[in-house]
């Protein structure tokens, strides 16, 4: 049985005073309901004061970075290591968001880079894939989704499969107000989950949890979860308001 997982990213959103007043907010809803592993990802900036605020309040959320290089130093101008995240406390990092690859020229194969530094320095990697909308009207979804997987997860075995996150978000969807309807979006996820199985085996496919993303909202997240290959949501706007981001993680 996989559990759900609802992460939240915070893009470039918030001072670090308002992001320890969102966590706290949120862990009050929360507290004690651990039916979903919740995820927070605020911008670098703010990291070091949510995680003393987690810390010093025992507020079991999962802290998770936005981005990361994958080597552990060197001369990477305005870039963050493994190293430095895990010094914070950061358990999760989003790999490969469409933002990352549109606006920053990230690669299939720079995501992959990062997948195995993550996995290798003991974080979960939460890696994006989705097509445009250009791509979405030229039938080429599943081609698009497919290579993604299969570049980003090059060389990686089952075991450490099982470890990965992978989120679903159509670039047409994402900060647009459109979502993919709950069946779109199960049918291009099964697509991933069999194409894991082609690669890994039908265990390790299994036992992968799969999100969406792309305007994840509390009256879309009761139908989108009801899909049977869909493990959780990668929200973003919704989760910037505690009240707002505990319906979603209270969907059921």
């Amino acid at each position: 049985m996989r559990r759900p997982i609802i992460a939240g990213n915070w893009k470039m959103n918030l001072m670090p005073g308002q992001a320890v007043d969102l966590v706290e907010g949120l862990w009050a809803d929360i507290s004690g309901y651990d039916a979903v592993e919740v995820v927070v990802c605020p911008p670098c900036i703010d990291l070091p004061a949510v995680s003393e605020c987690m810390r010093s309040g025992d507020i079991r959320i999962g802290l998770g970075a936005q981005s990361m290089h994958w080597e552990e130093s060197g001369a990477f101008t305005g870039e963050v290591s493994p190293t430095m995240l895990l010094g914070l406390g950061v358990t999760h990092v989003i790999i490969g968001h469409s933002e990352r690859r549109q606006l920053f020229g990230e690669t299939d194969q720079g995501v992959n880079r990062k997948v195995k530094s993550a996995l290798a320095h003991g974080l979960v990697p939460i890696m994006c894939v989705g097509e445009t909308l250009k791509q979405r009207e030229a039938g080429e979804t599943e081609g698009t989704v497919t290579g993604q997987v299969n570049c980003g997860l090059f060389e990686l075995g089952p075991q450490e499969i099982s470890t990965v996150v992978l989120a679903y978000e159509p670039i047409w969807a994402i900060g647009t107000g459109k979502a993919a309807t709950a069946q779109d979006a199960q049918a291009v996820i099964g697509v991933i989950r069999s194409v894991l199985g082609e690669q890994f085996g039908e265990q390790a496919a299994g036992s992968v949890r799969i999100q969406y993303g792309g305007s994840v909202k509390p009256d879309n997240i009761s139908e989108i979860m009801a899909m049977p290959d869909i493990d959780g949501a990668l929200v973003g706007g919704a989760s910037l308001k505690a009240d707002v981001f505990t319906r979603l993680v209270r969907f059921s």
